[in-house]
């Protein structure tokens, strides 16, 4: 159990009655007055005030000089006493300006020093000057390191807060571009094959019951990612707990695919190389990716065709979309929020891989990821857009 501040000033006033009651008699044997009653009660009085230093350092202080100096002044041994006003002195040191605890410093100093005047006989004054002056200045310089470094200690710890509510501000803005791929993407499906059902409700009934069959299944994986972007959002508020559900990876690639081919759009999916476990984080950003960039094809690349490929290297993964329409323009895909293009580099950039997004010289538009799967990532400063 932890004492509180005040405890521990009264446990350590206790302690001086103890050490006078024990060292009080031997006064005569170093050469000073035996302590009489009046020298007891003085001695009471000098102790008595430090058991609230913590509470009133700078006023227990100057009542502690004052009485130590009736006392050092009466001739009695001040060694038996001089542990409260260093005390004393170290709180201050501790606790007030720098400026305040100097001139508490000069002043002990004096005190300690003119207190042994009148009893030269006991130490030549050189001597006792030097003792005073350093004795008291290595007592200030504790406190002044031990309150510098309690200054530290709640600076750092201020930091570290900041830099915590920077990562949780920035991991919100993670989940929430998240969210917009999710919702962008579904909704984009859903919108097509929409309006396939309407145009051809009549005429092809099986083509519109496919394409409601479509929305129906995009829209409850719609309402299920977002669902799981929300336990994500309260578990930083509750008891930590973690989706239950996997996020997605380059396993469900090929159904994104499928998807977009059902809107409308042909696509050809191609892996090469030996497909093997990966970071789940890298996965995540790959999948990501292809998302956002085939979005961007059903949103913008009229009459298109489309090639997602995938290829596992020995330490790294690459991904590429292309499409032989018309490409994606530039401004139309800036768009408000600010997330398509700009989220990809993010992306790419948070995992330490590369990326280029732009036209090909052949016609049509290309997305080619390359993200790192070993445990050293690529420096941020890497990544390559054009």
């Amino acid at each position: 159990m932890r004492l509180s501040p005040l405890t521990v000033d009264v446990l350590v006033a206790l302690g001086q009655v103890a050490l006078l009651v024990l060292i009080g008699p031997e006064a005569a044997l170093v050469g000073w007055s035996d302590l009489d009653a009046r020298g007891y009660v003085l001695a009471l009085l000098v102790i008595a005030p430090t058991a609230f230093r913590s509470k009133a350092p700078l006023a227990v202080c100057l009542v502690t000089y004052a009485i130590w100096s009736v006392y050092v002044t009466a001739g009695y041994w001040p060694g038996v006493t001089a542990f409260g006003p260093m005390l004393c002195l170290y709180t201050v040191a501790l606790q007030l300006p720098t400026r305040t605890s100097g001139i508490c410093t000069a002043l002990l100093t004096a005190i300690w020093f003119f207190g042994s005047v009148d009893s030269q006989d006991h130490a030549p004054l050189p001597l006792v000057a030097a003792q005073a002056l350093c004795i008291n200045a290595l007592v200030w310089r504790m406190g002044y390191l031990a309150r510098r470094s309690a200054e530290l200690a709640r600076k750092t710890r201020a930091e570290q807060h900041e830099r915590a509510r920077h990562a949780v501000v920035e991991e919100r803005g993670r989940i929430a571009r998240e969210l917009h791929d999710v919702v962008a993407h579904h909704m984009s499906v859903i919108s097509v094959q929409a309006g396939l059902a309407t145009f051809v409700f009549d005429s092809d009934a099986k083509t519109a019951r496919t394409a409601l069959g479509t929305i129906s299944g995009t829209s409850a994986e719609a309402l299920e990612e977002m669902r799981r972007m929300l336990r994500v959002l309260r578990a930083q508020e509750d008891d930590g707990e973690v989706p239950d559900a996997p996020m997605p990876g380059l396993d469900r690639i090929r159904d994104m695919t499928d998807r977009v081919r059902a809107g409308g759009v042909p696509v050809e999916f191609r892996v090469t190389g030996t497909p093997r476990p990966i970071a789940p984080g890298v996965e995540l950003c790959a999948y990501r990716i292809v998302q956002e960039a085939l979005t961007n094809v059903l949103k913008h690349a009229r009459q298109a065709s489309a090639t997602v490929e995938l290829h596992y290297r020995r330490d790294h993964i690459e991904v590429s979309v292309t499409n032989d329409g018309e490409g994606v323009i530039p401004d139309r895909v800036r768009s408000g929020g600010g997330h398509g293009l700009i989220g990809m580099r993010e992306r790419a950039k948070l995992y330490g891989g590369t990326i280029s997004i732009g036209p090909r010289s052949a016609g049509g538009f290309a997305v080619r990821l390359t993200l790192p799967t070993s445990a050293r990532a690529a420096p941020p400063g890497d990544d390559a857009t054009e």
